[in-house]
């Protein structure tokens, strides 16, 4: 996989797609949002009438004479407003921070859950060029940057900006001079962090974001492949290549790391000057008479308050930025449409169980694979009856497997439509349409689970009788028998703790209880040894008894019983048949490559590529 396959999907986000993705997930929660903002507002608002009280001390001390019972009095009233004030920022910035709380993990978990339902319906095509771990990565960073996006906006910016606002106008109505001063130097202070965040600090970290979704890829995609990794003995190897991955992400990241301390030495100058201002100006006033010591005393509490909320709001800025960044693949993820989808009308598919000729009607089917352009089917009409054994062969790239992965509609075929008992399959529910389709793979995926969870899968309502008895079935009852825990064993990820001929008994068992009318199998037996296929295939054989059938073959002695056999090559049905039928042909391409396998003078159709159909034409 390249660099550009593992960054971010779908075009550029913009701030109105972060705007609309950030009110879809406040929408449901908002009023416990604006409840807890109202009340950090308030708690904030606090912090504006601090610096009054502490001028009000001062003069009252300044202005004290003993005896001054006056001056005493005004004293303890302003230590006492001072106090009170202080309390009540308190209590509503705890009442303010439970409701946030609340907010919070209810949006946080809402983004998870619909990152992996989104992701789980794209289509195989997608699934087949995005790493796994990477995408784990991205819906995980996006729901703890939204948290940090969320917490920045609402519970940082907006009382820092509320601060801001509420002390000029206090320092405007008691110092008009000082807060003119205050008001022009807060404003250009933010000007410059905003520009700095998007010009400079957005590229950065946006370049950081994509190297951390690399990382998290390269290493999922390593530990997956570890039993390939100790086969080769290529530990030391692998080590190289993760940590070249590594050190990009470290360069980037730290770049972007310094540049944000850059910018945050470049505001800390623009507070000391705005410091210096503030309180040169308010000396001034003073050597006029228009200052009282008590005013001097408020402009610096009110500097040191709004110097900490200024601090922070370039520290915001970026977080904010950050944030932003590492949302996007989220977002695109969520502004991501997929080709196959359901439509507004679809219904649930409904097969009948009557005998027809056309169960599965293909009906001048063209299809091209959508990241490549190029055709592989073009006018292709075919007709399997109800019941019918039909085998899939021919060599690789022919054909067979998108035969069937249209048939599910992992893809949505370009031209003409797929028939399934008669009604459309672009317009059925695909889940039902899949629930009628009972799927055996070459390579069968467990899910770290108990064994029964694994073969209820098709049927998760089925009892354990019913799973038991299934698994007696496919032959997978003995060996399930001799584990400690039974049926109650954990397979570990994607089955790893089974052999391969485990692994593909526990997916027959799981198909025979999916009990479903049709039936794919995809060289269901390769997996196993000669005896277990003996028992295996006479299983199958009592399983698809009054199914349709559709079954890709790569070893030609295994589909001699098939009703009707089709020999795909470059997309095209070149010939079909019976076995008997083919074979008699002269010059029949089924048949030399029978032969050819039959002499081992070719291994199993998929597994060299061109070279038997290169050999099979020789024959010819």
């Amino acid at each position: 996989m390249t660099d550009t396959e593992e960054k971010r999907e779908g075009p550029d986000i913009s701030y109105k797609d972060v705007a609309r993705f950030t009110w879809h997930y406040w929408r449901p929660n908002k009023w416990l949002g604006v409840a807890s903002a109202a009340l950090m507002l308030s708690a904030v608002s606090m912090d504006a009438i601090v610096p009054v009280y502490s001028g009000k001390i001062i003069d009252a001390l300044t202005n004290h004479t003993p005896g001054d019972t006056a001056a005493e009095h005004a004293a303890w009233m302003a230590f006492m407003g001072f106090t009170l004030v202080g309390l009540t920022n308190q209590i509503l910035r705890v009442c303010s921070i439970y409701f946030w709380n609340r907010f919070a993990t209810r949006n946080l978990s809402a983004i998870v859950k619909d990152g992996l339902q989104k992701v789980q319906r794209f289509s195989s095509d997608w699934h087949a060029n995005t790493f796994a771990g990477g995408t784990v990565r991205k819906i995980t960073r996006c729901m703890w940057s939204f948290d940090s996006f969320e917490d920045t906006l609402l519970m940082g910016l907006m009382p820092a900006i509320t601060i801001m606002i509420g002390v000029m106008f206090m320092l405007s109505l008691k110092l008009p001079l000082v807060g003119l001063a205050a008001g022009v130097l807060i404003v250009l202070y933010c000007a410059v962090s905003i520009w700095m965040s998007l010009k400079i600090l957005a590229p950065r970290f946006r370049d950081s974001a994509e190297s951390d979704t690399k990382v998290g890829a390269t290493l999922a995609d390593i530990i997956t492949g570890n039993p390939t990794v100790k086969a080769f003995g290529a530990e030391e190897r692998e080590d190289a290549l993760f940590g070249e991955v590594v050190k990009t992400w470290q360069k980037k990241s730290l770049f972007a790391w310094q540049t944000g301390v850059k910018a945050d030495a470049v505001r800390s100058v623009m507070r000391l000057i705005m410091m210096a201002t503030m309180i040169s100006t308010t000396i001034f006033l003073w050597t006029q008479g228009k200052a009282t010591p008590g005013d001097i005393v408020l402009v610096l509490t009110t500097f040191f308050i709004i110097g900490g909320y200024l601090r922070d709001i370039g520290m915001h800025i970026s977080h904010l930025q950050r944030a932003t960044s590492d949302m996007e693949d989220g977002i695109g993820f969520w502004l991501r449409e997929d080709d196959v989808v359901n439509t507004d009308d679809a219904t649930s598919l409904k097969v009948s169980g009557q005998r027809r000729r056309d169960l599965i009607s293909f009906d001048k089917v063209g299809f091209a694979y959508p990241s490549t352009g190029k055709f592989i089917y073009r006018n292709m009409s075919v007709d399997i009856a109800s019941g019918e054994k039909l085998a899939l062969v021919g060599p690789s790239g022919g054909g067979k497997s998108t035969f069937v992965k249209l048939i599910q509609r992992l893809y949505n075929v370009t031209e003409g439509e797929i028939r399934i008992d008669g009604q459309d399959i672009s317009k059925v529910r695909m889940d039902s349409l899949r629930q009628q389709i009972a799927l055996v793979p070459q390579d069968p995926i467990l899910f770290h689970r108990s064994l029964s969870e694994n073969i209820a899968y098709g049927n998760p309502g089925a009892t354990q009788e019913q799973i038991v008895e299934a698994a007696k079935k496919a032959y997978a009852h003995p060996f399930i028998g001799n584990l400690a825990k039974g049926y109650d064993t954990l397979v570990g990820e994607r089955g790893v703790k089974l052999s391969g001929g485990e692994r593909q008994r526990v997916a027959i068992a799981r198909a025979i209880l999916a009990d479903a009318p049709i039936l794919i199998l995809d060289e269901a037996t390769s997996s196993l040894d000669s005896i277990s296929e003996h028992y295996i295939q006479m299983a199958l054989e009592e399983l698809m008894k009054g199914r349709t059938t559709i079954t890709i073959a790569h070893r030609l002695s295994t589909i001699q019983k098939a009703d009707r056999i089709l020999v795909f090559d470059n997309g095209e049905i070149i010939e079909q048949g019976d076995h008997d039928s083919l074979m008699a042909r002269p010059n029949s391409r089924y048949k030399a490559l029978y032969e050819m396998q039959a002499l081992e003078l070719v291994p199993d159709l998929d597994e060299e590529g061109e070279e038997p159909r290169r050999q099979a034409a020789a024959a010819e």
